[in-house]
């Protein structure tokens, strides 16, 4: 029921908008809200996005509202329907495609040359788009790496792995060799990071065949990878049912010799929130995941999307503060914090406070991958059905039994 509730109620926003999409937007000053999800966005880019706003467009302002990832599309479809709907939202980048098919967002074809145009990242453009119109244009991309406590493997005698088996291997040798700490670091509900295990044994989380969806995860390649995630989460002594929010603390408290984590974890384990190092900076390697017969596994092209809503009151001044967040000065700051910018010309300027971090996230990201390319993917997250599945994992139930069940409500939702 909460996928019909989900496009239900985008869709009567969308409705009720039709009449003023084509309205001329109010050119008078006006207050511009910005959601942004998590603390992802550093706050030299929110600096220089409400000063650079605010100079350019006298006697406006700019707020910008920090949401949660947790439960972010439920929010997204009561804030997006509403008579108060914020003017630019972030979304993710699977969640984006709900909305660009219900009419949540203003059509960017008008402004796509000004946010960059061919510069901008394809995969997210194609995410952010629909039937060929893009409402939702690239903000970050990043793919996860593996940080790893160089002190601890010494400790442990344990070597950077060359293939997926030794990276399960070594969780186990890390957490008996180290009481007390998490061979690799791994709430139960962080499903992103067992992706790749799924992926590398021949594995889908589901495939678009002869006009239907088709759930694969309780098939035998699949079956192969969740057991090597339930052997890793073994190892692992962070909360069975907590999530990935702020992971890297547990790391930097040596709580932990392992862990997987989008690019930009990289600054918030280095440094605290007044910039000081912390006590791990001289110890931290890192590495991408290795694949099932070396090299780097494909793992999950995180990051996001974002977009003007379709409500906003004030599109023009929304469309200012857009194209500020598209410029070069922006987009440097991000990729000054590890994020992937959006434009592919500023991409070498990942991470350039650390060369070797960006070569290890250049490696992960050409594997990278996305969730299946349905509309009603963003009704599975919202359903928390992943989240519940790998905490159950980790809690040891039955795999092939929970991955069967899953398969069939997946389907049911994505074929509903």
């Amino acid at each position: 029921m909460r996928k019909l509730a989900l496009t239900a109620a985008l869709a009567a926003g969308a409705i009720v908008l039709a009449g003023c999409a084509a309205s001329p937007a109010e050119p008078e000053s006006a207050e511009i809200r910005v959601w942004l999800v998590g603390a992802d966005t550093p706050q030299d880019a929110r600096d220089y996005l409400i000063e650079t706003f605010e100079a350019e467009n006298p006697g406006s302002t700019l707020v910008i509202e920090e949401q949660q990832w947790t439960g972010l599309v439920d929010t997204l479809t009561t804030a997006l329907s509403s008579n108060d709907s914020p003017d630019i939202v972030e979304v993710g980048n699977t969640q984006a495609p709900a909305f660009t098919s219900v009419g949540a967002f203003r059509d960017l074809s008008g402004i796509y040359e000004d946010l960059g145009g061919d510069d901008l990242l394809p995969g997210f453009v194609e995410a952010g788009s629909y039937e060929g119109t893009l409402y939702a244009a690239p903000y970050y991309s990043g793919a996860r790496v593996v940080f790893y406590n160089t002190a601890q493997y010494a400790a442990a005698g344990v070597e950077v792995p060359e293939s997926l088996d030794d990276y399960v291997a070594n969780a186990g040798a890390l957490a008996a060799a180290l009481p007390g700490v998490s061979g690799v670091y791994w709430p139960g509900q962080d499903w992103y990071n067992a992706l790749p295990f799924i992926w590398e044994n021949g594995g889908e989380v589901a495939v678009f065949e002869g006009g239907e969806w088709d759930a694969q995860l309780s098939s035998p390649e699949s079956l192969a990878g969740l057991e090597q995630v339930a052997e890793v989460m073994a190892s692992s002594l962070a909360p069975k049912d907590g999530d990935e929010t702020d992971v890297w603390v547990p790391f930097r408290e040596e709580l932990g010799a392992t862990l997987s984590a989008p690019s930009w974890a990289y600054w918030s384990i280095v440094a605290d929130g007044d910039q000081q190092p912390t006590a791990l900076t001289d110890n931290l390697g890192y590495f991408a995941l290795p694949g099932k017969d070396g090299g780097a596994a494909q793992v999950f092209a995180g990051g996001s999307n974002i977009a003007i809503s379709a409500r906003s009151a004030h599109p023009e001044l929304a469309e200012s503060a857009l194209k500020i967040i598209f410029s070069d000065e922006y987009q440097s700051i991000l990729a000054a914090n590890g994020l992937v910018p959006a434009k592919t010309s500023l991409g070498d300027q990942v991470a350039a406070a650390s060369p070797e971090l960006a070569a290890v996230i250049a490696e992960a990201a050409a594997n990278a991958k996305l969730t299946p390319a349905s509309p009603k993917w963003a009704d599975v997250e919202a359903a928390r059905l992943l989240q519940d599945f790998f905490v159950r994992i980790a809690t040891g139930g039955d795999i092939e039994a929970l991955a069967t069940q899953l398969d069939l409500d997946i389907e049911d939702i994505l074929n509903g």
